[in-house]
């Protein structure tokens, strides 16, 4: 024991050689970011502060480069918006009052760089981190989404990563007993070597039992609980998703490869059982989930947002792991565990609490009445720092941003001249390739590998523009939950792509009949150091904020992911969207398939103009991106949004699915392949087949109306300005879809179409 206190490099020591080398810069901190750290502790940092800064002060942790334009988000908040948060920016996730009692925190998060080194437990404790996050407010957690997205859908290295993510996020998940209800599954060159695995959670619980990460009261004890701690995810997601991949695709020449986290399911699955036991119980006085960064993190978080110091004795770390050194334990990302500040008298009823669960709890230090951050090891003090600094006063990069100079060329290199399909043969061929082309054929192959009903409560979920949850089985009380993004438009438009990434989120959550709330976000970007990265960044968050203000919903939190590309090539700007809902009444949800009543009618709603830029139909067809994304019309959306939930409301509607990738033509064939009911199409008068049929223009919902509700909705829709057309009707008695003009598609043509594509390429 000697021999290691001896060894250790104390603030003593750090006093007495304050000219040693230390390897900051292999650690990732620049020149200027290690010498305000001797500026901040008036000498040099022990290897253990040197840890914690590092891991705290990354890209991950800190919002260094993002900080600047993410105020916007609060500053274009308005009172009105902000009266419907309980916890919003800042906390670890957003917390919503949706009335009698409830609060649904909600929260996305990215795991991108760990699951293209090790597919299947960068996935799985991605999931595992997000589920902590939404613990941590004193939430159960009831389901989780996962938007995707990787290379090529042909490419071998998305092989290789594909069924890794999709097995890591299924195997976890299904373990915790969390119905998976949404997501998304996308391919593009741009994803290769650097796929997008972003997990999202959700939790309910009644108001007065929510919980802040916060260390308050002096004497109170720190109590550490869940998982041992070991040398897996040293570093972890903190450095790895802070920097860049090199060229070389084979993953050999990585700039750093810490070890990924290593994730168990069941011990997490106890964990949440516990929380929820201490937090009824009322034995916790704050409390913060170890993630990104571990105790490093905890400890100065907690520290920092509460009214006094804290001192932790390190040596009374459960570990897995001989010889492991403080800086490796304040850095270890192992995962399934907590940090609890607990009042003295609480202890034994908290360790109780513990031991019943099975659950190892460990009082590691207390709350002190100073206000510095002390760490101890083995009676030797190996970190003095005042928390702020580590937790929430790191640097601040005002990065250079500059619009490219290659994007009016992107922009002017619209799709109007490219071939378009006329005949009836050439309408027909390009709906069946478009159906069983990688981004629009059906993800059964992905979404049948995740649990989508356990617990009993998902009332719609996967291939469903949202999904759907009952969180109270006395009132049928729900909530809807939906992600989005389409890159080839943020690429094009930043501001305006982002707008679009909201309103299809925003209309995925109301095409269910649930009232649109709050939202999260996790913005995927390339590197900051890239001024054109950095320009893509800001207008995506202004439009972002400026359309959440237009619409009345509030952002609530989200994730910032930078350094997704490999060598200097960026990935697409991907600014992941997700929307909460709530229902009233999950009975008078509204299903997407079409067949529900006998001869129901086919409507439009909204309006379809010639837009092609970005589209599925000149990826697919053309390989072609360029030109200008379709216009968003946030007041139209939140028009759309009212009628489909009074439509809900008033039993008007029997089926809806909204237009987004691929159309029209999109939208009727999975209405009748999900519904298993054909359909008879009939566009308008003079209507261009194509445009009517593949263009993406937003703001476009079709519904399926009742015959002896027609009447009555149309009328609604009219008086409240709404635009709509009858454009066919549910034919039960024929098995096809019927597009006049066009031809005949049968569902079993359409269904090998669209169902065969994933499982031929991944098995």
């Amino acid at each position: 024991m000697t021999d290691i206190v001896t060894k250790v490099d104390s603030v003593e020591r750090a006093k007495s050689t304050p000219d040693l080398d230390q390897p900051y810069r292999e650690l990732g901190l620049k020149d200027d970011e290690y010498a305000r750290i001797r500026d901040i502790l008036g000498r040099r940092p022990t290897e253990a502060e040197l840890a914690m800064y590092s891991v705290m002060w990354s890209e991950h942790c800190s919002y260094k480069s993002s900080k600047v334009h993410l105020k916007y988000f609060g500053e274009t908040t308005t009172e009105e918006m902000r009266a419907k948060m309980l916890a919003g920016i800042g906390e670890n996730a957003g917390v919503v009052d949706i009335g009698d009692g409830w609060a649904v925190t909600f929260k996305l998060e990215s795991h991108n760089h760990p699951s293209y080194v090790e597919p299947y437990q960068g996935a799985a404790t991605g999931v595992g981190g997000i589920v902590r996050d939404i613990m941590a407010m004193g939430a159960r957690p009831v389901a989780v989404v996962d938007p995707l997205r990787f290379g090529p859908a042909d490419a071998p290295d998305t092989k290789r990563v594909l069924p890794g993510v999709v097995a890591g996020i299924g195997g976890y998940g299904n373990c915790l007993g969390l119905p998976n209800i949404g997501g998304e599954v996308v391919f593009d060159e741009s994803y290769a070597s650097n796929p997008l695995v972003n997990a999202m959670c959700v939790g309910v619980m009644k108001t007065n039992d929510l919980h802040l990460a916060h260390a308050s009261g002096k004497g109170n004890k720190v109590i550490l609980f869940g998982a041992r701690t070991g040398l897996d995810g040293i570093g972890g997601v903190s450095v790895l998703a802070s920097e860049t991949f090199d060229g070389d695709e084979s993953g050999a020449g990585r700039k750093k490869l810490p070890s990924v986290q290593v994730g168990d399911p069941f011990t997490e699955k106890v964990l949440i059982e516990c929380c929820l036991e201490l937090y009824r119980a009322g034995l916790v006085v704050g409390i913060q989930d170890l993630g990104g960064a571990g105790l490093s993190c905890a400890t100065s978080e907690l520290a920092s947002a509460g009214d006094g110091g804290m001192r932790i004795d390190l040596d009374r770390v459960p570990l897995r792991a001989e010889g492991m050194t403080p800086a490796e334990i304040l850095s270890s990302e192992s995962q399934e565990r907590m940090c609890a500040v607990v009042k003295p008298s609480d202890v034994d009823a908290f360790m109780e609490v513990c031991r019943k669960w099975d659950v190892t709890a460990t009082v590691i230090g207390e709350v002190t009445d100073g206000d510095r951050l002390q760490v101890y090891w083995h009676d030797e003090l190996v970190v003095d720092v005042p928390p702020r600094t580590v937790a929430h006063e790191g640097p601040v990069y005002e990065r250079p941003v500059a619009r490219p100079a290659e994007q009016d060329d992107i922009v002017a290199n619209t799709p109007d001249e490219l071939p378009r399909p006329s005949s009836p043969e050439e309408l027909r061929e390009t709906i069946l390739r478009m159906v069983a082309s990688p981004n629009l054929c059906s993800r059964e192959w992905v979404t049948d590998q995740y649990d989508r009903y356990v617990r009993g409560n998902t009332v719609l979920a996967q291939p469903s523009d949202g999904g759907v949850l009952r969180i109270d089985e006395e009132t049928g009380r729900g909530i809807a939950v939906a992600t989005d993004c389409n890159s080839r438009y943020t690429y094009l438009d930043p501001y305006a792509g982002a707008q679009l990434a909201l309103a299809e989120a925003y209309r995925n959550v109301a095409t269910t009949g649930a009232t649109p709330l709050a939202v999260t976000n996790c913005l995927n970007f390339g590197s900051p150091e890239d001024p054109g990265v950095m320009w893509q960044f800001q207008q995506a968050v202004r439009g972002l904020a400026d359309a959440c203000r237009e619409l009345g919903i509030p952002v609530t939190g989200g994730n910032v992911s930078f350094y997704n590309q490999t060598g200097d090539r960026a990935i697409l700007p991907t600014p992941v969207v997700g929307v909460l809902g709530a229902i009233d009444d999950v009975t008078r949800r509204i299903p997407t398939g079409i067949g529900g009543e006998e001869g129901e009618t086919l409507l439009l709603l909204g309006e379809t103009r010639d837009e092609f830029g970005g589209s599925e139909w000149a990826k697919v067809v053309h390989g072609h991106l360029g030109g200008v994304p379709p216009k968003v019309d946030l007041a139209r959306e939140k028009l759309l949004g009212e009628v489909l939930v009074a439509g809900s409301r008033d039993g008007m509607i029997s089926a809806a699915h909204d237009l987004s990738e691929g159309g029209l033509a999109q939208a009727v064939v999975e209405m009748a392949l999900i519904g298993e009911c054909g359909a008879r199409v009939v566009l308008p008068e003079g209507a261009d087949p194509f445009v009517w049929l593949f263009s993406e223009s937003a703001g476009r919902v079709l519904v399926a109306v009742p015959r002896t509700e027609e009447l009555r909705f149309t009328e609604m829709c009219t008086a409240r300005g709404l635009p709509w057309y009858r454009i066919g009707v549910a034919d039960a008695e024929n098995p096809a879809v019927d597009i006049q003009d066009v031809g005949t598609l049968p569902l079993a043509e359409l269904r090998e179409a669209w169902q065969g594509t994933l499982p031929e390429l991944f098995g």
